[in-house]
């Protein structure tokens, strides 16, 4: 009876197709990358920057049941992703996997990060995910097992976090293009998977821009994003990801966290909007516009306060290691 129940809720196997993950030089998107390929999964990783694609392609391919290549592409540009999907197919036979998660993380108030920082937060988030699934579509119809499709947006859709305005409201934007897409896509055999990731520990930090009174923005960020209750290990969550989309499912909340702020926007909303409005209280205030990375503002900092952070966020700067998001001085 164990077996029999086993295999009706075992996830199909994806060992032969191929994958394409963009954002895939760093951070979860490396990650997912290297899943897919644990999997047996023919794996294209798609990334503007040519060096930290070729480490990632090394990185990912550790330990790969299956091979793992990279192609240099901005998804911002449509064109050029149109272009570099048409040729992926060509060259694999085809597409039936696309996990689109590249992405702009920004810390502080959206007063400080201004319209300039929104337009960034949507043009890199959102416009990259719209640019990604309609040149993916095409192919994944082909697929002859039933394309799968995911789309990475924001925790901050369901329930948005102060200090991270800009990417809540390009994960919203995300995860109403998924929701669409599925129903859309239906038709043709191919199934949408929306992701909303709570804090997942990558190493983020590093590439973060923070704006405001950037180191405020960056000690609270750096700390509370690599604590195992707020946060969850980047591994794991990739293979909460890779397993959702073998089984098709519609969206994935990921962390406890996250889980309970999503039900408690629908349920509880005023109870809800207190909250963030007291956690908005206790965060920094400070209105300077420019933005720098978490990178900079850890190397302008002066002892103690860079080791209580290194000690603060342990596990999110060994994460940094692990995931590729160390700023190459050589690049």
């Amino acid at each position: 009876m164990t077996r029999a129940r086993d295999a009706l809720t075992a996830a199909p196997d994806i060992g032969g197709l191929t994958a394409v993950v963009t954002g895939g030089s760093r951070g979860l998107g490396l990650l997912l990358g290297r899943r897919f390929a644990q999997h047996g999964c023919r794996v294209v990783l798609l990334a503007p920057d040519a060096a930290e694609l070729d480490r990632a392609v090394r990185l990912a391919g550790r330990s790969a049941g299956g091979p793992v290549r990279g192609v240099v592409c901005d998804v911002r540009d449509a064109a050029a992703v149109g272009d570099r999907f048409a040729e992926i197919a060509e060259d694999e036979g085809g597409i039936d996997i696309v996990v689109a998660h590249a992405g702009l993380l920004q810390v502080g108030p959206a007063a400080a990060l201004g319209p300039d920082g929104f337009r960034r937060a949507l043009d890199a988030v959102f416009t990259g995910a719209l640019h990604t699934a309609l040149a993916a579509l095409p192919h994944l119809r082909r697929s002859p097992v039933g394309g799968r499709l995911g789309l990475i947006g924001s925790v901050g859709a369901p329930v948005p976090t102060p200090h991270l305005v800009p990417r809540a409201c390009a994960g919203s934007a995300v995860g109403a293009l998924a929701a669409g897409l599925r129903a859309e896509e239906a038709a043709h055999g191919v199934t949408v998977t929306a992701v909303h990731p709570g804090p997942v520990r990558t190493g983020a930090h590093v590439r973060a821009y923070f704006g405001g009174d950037r180191r405020r923005e960056y000690a609270w960020f750096s700390a509370l994003a690599g604590l195992p209750l707020l946060s969850v290990d980047a591994e794991r969550a990739a293979d909460r990801i890779v397993a959702g989309m073998r089984r098709r499912r519609p969206r994935i909340v990921l962390t406890p966290a996250a889980r309970l702020g999503a039900v408690a926007g629908g349920v509880a909303p005023v109870t809800t909007a207190r909250l963030m409005a007291a956690v908005a209280r206790a965060l920094p205030r400070g209105d300077a516009p420019a933005t720098v990375t978490g990178a900079d503002v850890a190397a302008d900092d002066q002892p103690p306060a860079r080791r209580l952070r290194a000690v603060l966020g342990v596990l999110g700067e060994r994460a940094a290691d692990r995931c590729n998001e160390r700023i190459r001085k050589d690049r």
